[in-house]
């Protein structure tokens, strides 16, 4: 293969990237294949192994190009709101997923990791959703535990209970919108809702 530039060489793999977006989500990870890849990014497969061991590597790099942990999230409004309440940082940081969940390329690939992907390979579809999971709910306990101890949560409510409450309510919404996505807007009703649950995990003396 010619020696290319290190920009030529990144645009190359977004551009597979890119292709195995499309085709992952037209005919799903396990019925995809390398070959039909390469061909949809108009390329060969050597183009794909140069840049990626197996599909596994390649789906696994997918998932990372839209990843964002939930505490850079968090991070994120702190840095722009200057908020001090762990209960309105993290409703704010709960808007702000939907957002990013609503740009073309994180929902389809949200989508792909939740509605087209089988166990194939070194592929394990729930394990990498409990994995996100885990990590989400552990940002979003810290935030809760916060609230409790500044005396923020509703009476008898434990931090336990309403980071569950919170994960089962975000995950809930997500999943049914990607599988329809006509079918409600988002951000509207998905936004009512946080608020919603917001204002009743909350103590309002």
């Amino acid at each position: 293969m010619p020696r290319r530039t290190k920009a030529e060489a990144e645009a190359t793999r977004e551009a597979l990237l890119d292709a195995a977006e499309e085709v992952f989500f037209d005919k799903g990870v396990a019925r995809a294949s390398l070959e039909q890849i390469a061909r949809h990014a108009g390329m060969t497969r050597g183009a794909i192994y140069w840049h990626f061991k197996d599909k596994a590597d390649l789906f696994h790099a997918l998932l990372n190009r839209v990843r964002l942990p939930f505490e850079e999230l968090l991070d994120e409004v702190r840095e722009t709101s200057g908020i001090d309440s762990p209960l309105e940082t993290l409703r704010l940081a709960c808007h702000n997923s939907l957002v990013r969940i609503e740009r073309p390329r994180d929902r389809r690939t949200h989508a792909i990791l939740l509605h087209r992907c089988e166990f194939f390979s070194d592929i394990n579809p729930l394990e990498m959703q409990n994995r996100l999971v885990r990590e989400c709910q552990k940002s979003m306990y810290k935030q809760l535990r916060h609230a409790h101890d500044l005396g923020l949560l509703a009476p008898g409510l434990a931090p336990e209970t309403a980071t569950r409450l919170l994960q089962s309510m975000l995950s809930g919404l997500v999943h049914d919108w990607l599988r329809d996505p006509a079918s409600f807007p988002l951000r509207d009703e998905g936004g009512a809702l946080i608020d919603t649950l917001f204002g009743l995990i909350s103590w309002n003396a």
